[in-house]
C-alpha cells in the first residue's frame, strides 16, 4: 500500500512513501487514503505496526504523514539537511531510523532524538556531520544520545568526524565510525560502552592509541582498524575479542602486551590481520603472541 506522505509547495505532484502494515485489523489492508485535511497516523496508531520506506524521493525535509506508531523509518538517499526539533516526540514506538546519504550538517540534528525512547538503531552513515557535540550546537545533541537507553546500534560512517562521539548510551552494542577524520584515541574514549561487541575504525587518520583504551570492552568480539596510519599494535587489547583488523597502516612493532596481557593464558583471538604494514618479521617478540592458538592466526602477508 502506498500513501502519498508530503507535498511540496513547488511541485505538483505528491512524494509517494509505502507503508507496509503488520496487519492487526482488516484496515490495514483496505486502506488507500489521501493525507489532506484528515489526520490519519492517529488511527493507524492503535490499528497497525508500520515500516515506512521513503528512501531515495528526493525529499529535502523528513516527510509528514508517518504513522505515529512506526517502528521502521527509512529515509536514505534523500536530500535531507535538517530535522525539525521534537519532530519525533510521538514516535514512542519507533525503534530503527535510517537516515543515511542524505545532507545532514552540524547543527542540523540537535534534540531530534531526544523523545524516541524506544530507538535501538540509528544510522547517519554518508553525510555532512563534523562532530557529536559536545562544545559547538552540533548534530546530534549530547544528552538525546545518552538518553536513547535502548539503542543498540549508531552507524555514523562516512562524516567529518574529527574525534568519537562522547556520551555515548552504554546500551550500544555496535558502533560504526568508519570513514571519518578521527586522529586519536584517548584512554577513556570507550570505558562507559560495556556492551559494546562490534566497533568499526577503518579509514579515518588514527595515528595514535592510548595504552588500555579498548581494554574494558569485555565483549567486544570485532574490532576494525584497517586503513589508518598506526605505527604499532594497540596495547591491551580487549581479551574476549575474536577479530581484529589493522591491514594498511604503518605498523612496525607488536607490543607484548598488545593481545597477551593479565592472568589469560590462552587468547580467544582466532584472526589477527596484519597485512600491508612496515613489520619485519625478523624483529618481531615471539613473546607478543605467546597466548595466541598460534602463529596461523596472524595474518602478515
Amino acid at each position: 500500500i502506498s500513501f502519498p506522505c508530503m507535498k511540496q509547495a513547488e511541485q505538483t505532484d505528491c512524494w509517494w512513501c509505502s507503508f507496509i502494515f503488520t496487519r492487526r485489523h482488516d484496515f490495514c489492508q483496505s486502506t488507500h487514503l489521501k493525507l489532506k485535511s484528515i489526520d490519519y497516523r492517529m488511527i493507524w496508531s492503535s490499528l497497525c505496526t508500520v515500516l515506512v520506506q521513503c528512501s531515495d524521493k528526493g525529499v529535502n525535509t523528513v516527510p509528514y504523514g508517518i504513522p505515529y506508531n512506526a517502528r521502521y523509518i527509512l529515509l536514505m538517499n534523500n536530500h535531507i539537511n535538517s530535522i525539525q526539533l521534537d519532530l519525533f516526540n510521538d514516535y514512542t514506538s519507533m525503534e530503527f531510523l535510517v537516515l543515511s546519504n542524505n545532507q545532514l550538517t552540524d547543527g542540523a540534528i540537535e534534540g531530534a532524538f531526544e523523545g524516541i525512547p524506544a530507538l535501538k538503531r540509528l544510522y547517519l552513515d554518508k553525510n555532512l556531520l563534523k562532530s557529536v557535540p559536545n562544545d559547538l550546537p552540533v548534530s546530534l545533541e549530547e544528552d538525546s544520545l545518552l538518553n536513547a537507553t535502548h539503542l543498540e546500534s549508531l552507524n555514523l560512517e562516512g562524516n567529518r568526524l574529527k574525534q568519537v562521539p562522547r556520551h555515548l548510551p552504554p546500551s550500544l552494542k555496535t558502533l560504526n565510525l568508519q570513514g571519518n577524520l578521527i586522529s586519536s584515541i584517548k584512554k577513556a574514549t570507550f570505558s562507559s560502552l560495556k556492551n559494546l561487541e562490534h566497533l568499526g575504525l577503518a579509514r579515518n587518520k588514527i595515528f595514535k592509541v592510548a595504552p588500555g583504551a579498548f581494554r574494558t570492552l569485555s565483549v567486544l568480539h570485532q574490532l576494525d582498524m584497517s586503513h589508518n596510519t598506526l605505527r604499532q599494535v594497540p596495547r591491551q587489547l580487549p581479551q574476549g575479542l575474536h577479530s581484529v583488523a589493522l591491514t594498511h597502516n604503518k605498523i612496525q612493532s607488536v607490543p607484548r602486551d598488545a593481545f597477551c596481557w593479565g592472568n589469560k593464558s590462552l587468547s580467544g583471538l582466532v584472526q589477527v590481520q596484519l597485512e600491508h604494514n612496515l613489520i619485519d618479521l625478523g624483529k618481531l617478540d615471539a613473546q607478543a603472541f605467546r597466548c595466541l592458538r598460534g602463529f596461523q592466526v596472524v595474518h602478515f602477508y
